[in-house]
């Protein structure tokens, strides 16, 4: 099939979830004998390289660069505030993307359009406008986006927030419904984000259907590491320019691991990811804390880490970092919401735990324990390559695509 595949992101290198779960499947979708176009939105820090492979990839590619500045999020969240339009979706709605996918769709008969993520299904419905037959319209939801807003207004006591982050949640939860109902098939990462939606869909709960294939990665290439036996850092590596990553952080470091440097005053918590919160601020060493931002290579921290932790309260989809966690043979420490989706067994590929206290108690275990750390991890990485290898799994689009 010719397949035009559009992307909120440029997918390589997979350094985040979202573009772990696009690079996987339009590798899987090339290697089954489709014809592929990509079409995505640039960044300025995307390299000639990234276009690059992903033109050894695809047939063709196309991007529009993204900018955002604060100055267009407080247009756009004035205007969402006096309309029905959720802000994450109207502040992405950028003309030169949508002249972009016209001018292809009018000039190539696409079998399939394909839309990563529900930030490009706008633009992909909107070809039903220019051609006289329609493709068939394919949404990948990698999460139910309205349960980000709304569990943040859950975490926070600032009443204008909570009223802010509630009303996107309503407005988001319509619009998810909606646009979910126009696609012809919508694929969901995680069986808990498609019956999230279904019960706020009302009457229209039975048209919220459709498959669940779950983000993957290759084992083959993301091999387990060589830990050291005396390492004491405690990992968290992720984006904190994501809302719901921040929060989890910062909930962590002032709740939890005061707990466990009283119990292991040697521990050291490390925190990876570019955009950390102010609350992160390093304190001249005292509270044992590392803060990198981002970092070409994890790999050096990874060796020396006794416990990777997932401390999420909010979000939707499945948090990849644990998938990636287990990959490298680590031992995870999650709360239920950080482990959403990936069907995990509790003590035995990882450890769950919710308040403060279990956290900090799940943690010192495995600091002290390093065997029963090595079991925890192995079970993980056994845990991928069983359910979560993309080779595998994801020939389950070929239900979708043939």
């Amino acid at each position: 099939m010719r397949i035009l595949f559009l992307s909120q992101l440029v997918p390589y290198p997979a350094d985040a979830g979202p573009k772990v779960r696009s690079l996987h499947v339009l590798q899987y979708l090339v290697s089954a004998g489709h014809d592929v176009t990509l079409v995505a939105f640039q960044r300025p820090n995307d390299t000639p390289e990234s276009l690059a492979y992903l033109k050894s990839l695809c047939s063709d590619v196309h991007t529009v660069m993204m900018h955002r500045s604060k100055v267009k999020d407080a247009y756009f969240f004035a205007k969402s505030l006096i309309s029905n339009e959720p802000f994450l979706i109207a502040r992405d709605l950028v003309p030169e993307m949508e002249q972009l996918i016209k001018g292809l769709a009018m000039q190539s008969q696409f079998d399939a359009v394909h839309a990563d993520q529900l930030w490009m299904a706008p633009y992909a419905l909107k070809i039903k406008d220019y051609v006289l037959n329609p493709p068939k319209f394919v949404l990948d939801q990698h999460n139910a986006v309205y349960l980000v807003p709304e569990r943040m207004a859950g975490n926070t006591s600032n009443p204008l927030k909570k009223w802010v982050l509630g009303l996107e949640g309503k407005k988001m939860a319509k619009y998810e419904i909606d646009t979910c109902i126009d696609f012809d098939d919508v694929v969901w990462v995680t069986n808990e984000d498609r019956q999230a939606l279904k019960a706020v869909a009302n009457g229209t709960a039975d048209m919220i259907t459709g498959p669940t294939i779950p983000i993957c990665v290759d084992p083959t290439v993301k091999q387990s590491i060589d830990r050291k036996r005396n390492g004491r850092r405690v990992t968290f590596l992720g984006g904190l320019h994501w809302p719901p990553n921040a929060e989890g952080m910062v909930w962590f470091y002032e709740s939890v691991w005061p707990k466990i440097l009283q119990e292991a005053p040697d521990a050291l918590l490390t925190v990876i990811g570019k955009n950390p919160p102010v609350e992160l601020a390093e304190d001249d060493g005292k509270t044992n804390l590392e803060v990198t931002g981002y970092v070409d290579d994890p790999v050096p921290f990874l060796e020396e880490t006794a416990v990777f932790i997932v401390p999420l309260h909010s979000g939707g989809g499945m948090r990849v970092k644990i998938i990636d966690g287990w990959s490298w043979g680590l031992p995870i420490v999650s709360t239920t919401v950080g482990a959403e989706g990936v069907g995990y067994s509790d003590q035995k590929d990882i450890y769950i735990a919710d308040t403060a206290s279990d956290f900090a108690e799940r943690i010192v275990d495995l600091l002290n324990n390093p065997e029963k750390a090595a079991i925890l991890a192995q079970e993980g990485r056994t845990t991928v390559e069983t359910r979560f290898d993309w080779h595998k799994t994801y020939k389950a689009w070929d239900a979708i695509y043939g």
